[in-house]
């Protein structure tokens, strides 16, 4: 709650703390209710489309009003009661008040709006794939807290919505349950001074077959399917192990489509997952990696799962393709970038080498869309978009997108 207005509040249209009446029309892509009075548009976070509701104005921006909510005067048959005793506290999770088919709907709606009024795409958006456990489901968390233990008072935990201060969290019930049993000990060692802190810190809660791991340096195994990966504990690796490898399997069976394609070749790579996932169903594969440590454990990925016909590289942003020893016509891509997206140099050097098959993976679903853009202007037809929901409760949707080359006419260029 805002209990002060900024020093450079704008008291147009509404008074610091007006409380007004209005309905919400949709949802926007980070979760927040939107609605309108007189044409205004009013943000008002935890509401759901339908909704009749009072909120308190506490920011009017250039063109739009933020709101708490006060009350639901009339509730969406949608809405449900959070099962975290934090949420609208607690930043992490936007959705604990809407039903999990609603959630998935509304995620498939989103996708379908950022392709056409981002990407100016007209292609058809399939239904999102649920995660098979909506709760207990995250493999990694990093709560924090701001300074040195002082007993109980102490607060470990999560940023609030809208603000830097920390929330107190003594469980995450979208983390594993070894993950909080992890945390609630770690909890009392931090309180009870076991552990020396100088300043505040972020701490590491990493789920594993070998159990929960606090050390960020750490090198933790994970298995996907039939494969194991080794990688950073407290480095990027996919936080859902539920749903990954039906995401991953999908995803290949994208990139080697009805078999035209005998080679595969994996950009931002990673610790290969996708690479070496997918080995068995192509002739060749060549993962390329910018990330000296990344390379390093994929090559060490590569030993593990002991597979013969994946090679990969350290590849440099300037010259991503330049050791693919693949023809583009008999090749498929797979992009998983981080959430900024592919940078103009990397989608010209793509469109140079110009494959028959890219499977676009993402987690910023509005970055992804205007690369797509780009490439559908280059000759690339989107033939296919997948959702998959990686992280129930939260805003956050990973899309899967495949492009076909439109005809053969490009010019291949290997590098």
């Amino acid at each position: 709650m805002h209990r002060s207005p900024p020093r450079n509040f704008k008291p147009v249209p509404y008074a610091y703390h007006e409380q007004i009446e209005l309905r919400i029309d949709t949802l926007t892509n980070l979760g927040v209710g939107l609605g309108r009075i007189d044409g205004w548009v009013v943000m008002v976070p935890y509401t759901l489309p339908g909704e009749r509701v009072r909120a308190r104005v506490w920011r009017n921006k250039s063109n739009f009003s933020d709101a708490d909510l006060v009350a639901v005067l009339e509730p969406s048959p949608d809405r449900v009661e959070p099962n975290c005793p934090l949420f609208g506290e607690c930043g992490g999770c936007q959705y604990q008040h809407l039903t999990y088919p609603a959630q998935l709907a509304w995620k498939t709606r989103q996708i379908d709006e950022l392709l056409s009024r981002l990407g100016k795409l007209s292609v058809e958006v399939q239904p999102c794939i649920g995660s098979p456990r909506q709760w207990g489901y995250r493999s990694k968390i990093t709560p924090h807290f701001d300074r040195p233990p002082r007993g109980e008072a102490t607060i470990i935990g999560f940023q609030r919505a809208e603000s830097r201060s920390l929330v107190d969290v003594p469980a995450c019930p979208i983390a594993s349950p070894a993950i909080n049993e992890s945390l609630a000990r770690e909890r009392v060692e931090v309180k009870n001074g076991t552990r020396q802190y100088k300043k505040g810190a972020t701490l590491l809660f990493r789920d594993t077959p070998d159990g929960v791991e606090n050390d960020s340096r750490a090198i933790v195994r994970e298995r996907v399917g039939d494969r194991i990966f080794e990688f950073v504990a407290g480095e990027f690796f996919q936080t859902n192990p539920h749903i990954l490898p039906h995401m991953v399997n999908y995803v290949l069976g994208e990139a080697a489509g009805t078999g035209d394609c005998t080679h595969l070749v994996d950009t931002y790579c990673g610790v290969g997952v996708f690479a070496l996932c997918g080995a068995e169903r192509f002739e060749s594969v060549l993962g390329i990696e910018v990330n000296t440590r990344a390379y390093a454990l994929a090559l060490r990925n590569l030993e593990l799962n002991s597979i013969t016909n994946t090679r990969f590289v350290e590849g440099s942003a300037e010259a991503i393709f330049a050791d693919c020893p693949f023809p583009g016509d008999a090749s498929a891509v797979i992009i998983d970038p981080p959430r900024k997206g592919c940078s103009p140099e990397f989608l010209e050097q793509l469109i140079a080498f110009a494959p028959r098959r890219v499977v676009y993976v993402s987690c910023g679903p509005d970055t992804q869309a205007r690369d797509l853009r780009v490439l559908a202007d280059a000759g690339f037809a989107v033939t296919r978009v997948q959702p998959f929901d990686l992280f129930p409760h939260t805003r956050h949707i990973e899309n899967v997108a495949t492009l076909v080359r439109s005809g053969d006419s490009m010019k291949v260029n290997v590098g």
